[in-house]
């Protein structure tokens, strides 16, 4: 087994990054761009907290604390600006033919208003980037991504008849995520997306503004995306907050976002994977199949970008696995007894490396994790050695207890720790995903 650093060198910090000192004539403004809703987000952010996003100044929490937008996520609804992801359109009669050569799922199999999740790689099958892939029509697609790829896309199109444009700015978008979000659509669309299936996409207006809405997101609940020009965007935000107001809609920010995504199992770019075109180090590279993505790779279609490396790791087994850990509270209690305090559990999602072990040997690492307020569990996303990852495994992360390294028992879940049916379903048919 190949060695892999356990160290995470230039995470990002936990809650709002700082902003860089400047003279009094500049502001935040002049050194983060703002997003379309930024005249409503900010007359609505009371606790001035903001955080970088792809050079965007983005909501970390409206209020002082998160709790309120986390909890309006999971028993009502959340209203997230989504706006700073990166926004590609590939069209002409190559589209499919290149975007079937770069990623891993099978893109000549998806349907017209039809969304997939997927991943794309280098040659050495190790993941660049992950997103969202849209046909619109049958000629023309959108691609969403974390990070810039149109120089990656360009550079795979050379000598296909295709037309790549970095559509980023001229699409806003907003994620409506909880369990009232469909009624809140209902009122707000004129029910044009009440019969919407699990990722695909419908078109409509909200308050006069042309919209076009996915059934996706990031909280691993019922959720809605609305995507519509800029100029429409303080349109749109006013209408489904108008529409929201009887179903306890709340504005909510990355902090919320941040424990709903590490409940739901969902995976974040340079905090629980290094893109592989950034990695120092070959042992900072991981393959869809160690990050919990083995299911996107469609090895039977024709050849992809890693194709040949991810056939050769299928064959003989991923090295490592990503899986959930349930920190066991008995453990804690004992922990932070022995020195005379009750459990202290984070108050926010934290992005750090936090070693896992079997006994004394350390088998893993920690990325992600959080107390989920709804599960009421101390829970992490983990990478694992493979033999260390079946589900009931048990293993100890390490905790710091009064600053002293301690080993908290933990198990190996699944980690998918909150999956609601109501996420896919729609009442009264036949889901269609």
């Amino acid at each position: 087994m190949s060695p892999r650093v356990f160290g995470r060198p230039g995470v990002r910090p936990e809650g709002p990054e700082l902003l860089p000192v400047f003279p009094p004539e500049y502001t935040a403004a002049a050194v983060l761009r703002t997003t379309p809703f930024h005249r409503r987000t900010e007359a609505l952010c009371e606790a001035g907290n903001w955080r970088r996003w792809s050079g965007f100044l983005a909501a970390s929490s409206y209020e002082l604390h998160h709790d309120r937008e986390y909890w309006a996520i999971r028993n009502s609804a959340g209203l997230i600006d989504v706006s700073p992801l990166h926004k590609y359109r590939i069209q002409g009669v190559d589209a499919e033919r290149l975007l079937d050569r770069l990623v891993t799922r099978n893109v000549a199999k998806c349907a017209i208003h039809q969304v997939l999740y997927t991943p794309w790689c280098d040659e050495a099958g190790k993941v660049m980037d992950d997103g969202t892939l849209c046909r619109l029509a049958d000629d023309v697609f959108r691609l969403t991504s974390a990070l810039p790829n149109l120089r990656w896309l360009l550079d795979n199109a050379r000598g296909l008849n295709v037309q790549i444009e970095d559509v980023s700015d001229a699409l806003a978008a907003l994620a409506l995520q909880g369990p009232n979000a469909r009624a809140i659509l209902t009122e707000a669309a004129g029910g044009v997306a009440d019969d919407l299936g699990y990722f695909r996409l419908t078109e409509g207006a909200i308050g006069g503004a042309p919209v076009q809405i996915t059934r996706t997101g990031y909280t691993g609940d019922l959720g809605y995306e609305i995507w519509t020009e800029p100029q429409h965007a303080l349109t749109l935000w006013d209408a489904l907050m108008a529409a929201g107001r009887a179903h306890r809609v709340v504005p909510a920010g990355l902090l919320a976002l941040d424990v709903a995504r590490v409940e739901a199992g969902l995976i974040l770019i340079e905090v629980d994977y290094v893109p592989s075109h950034q990695a120092v180090i070959e042992a900072r590279k991981s393959s869809p199949y160690e990050i919990g993505m083995g299911w996107t790779v469609k090895l039977d279609k024709p050849g992809f970008v890693g194709r040949d490396a991810l056939m050769a790791e299928r064959a003989r087994g991923p090295e490592w696995e990503f899986k959930g850990l349930e920190v066991s509270w008995d453990a804690m209690e004992s922990l932070y007894g022995a020195v005379g305090l009750p459990p202290q559990l984070p108050s926010e999602g934290w992005r750090t490396s936090v070693p896992v072990y079997a006994g004394n040997r350390q088998v893993g690492y920690a990325t992600s994790g959080c107390w989920s307020p709804l599960l009421k569990k101390y829970i992490a996303l983990a990478h694992l050695q493979t033999p260390h990852s079946a589900t009931g495994t048990h293993l100890s992360m390490e905790i710091t207890v009064e600053h002293h390294r301690k080993k908290a028992a933990a198990r190996v879940v699944e980690p998918q720790f909150f999956n609601p049916d109501r996420k896919r379903s729609n009442p009264g048919r036949a889901d269609r995903s």
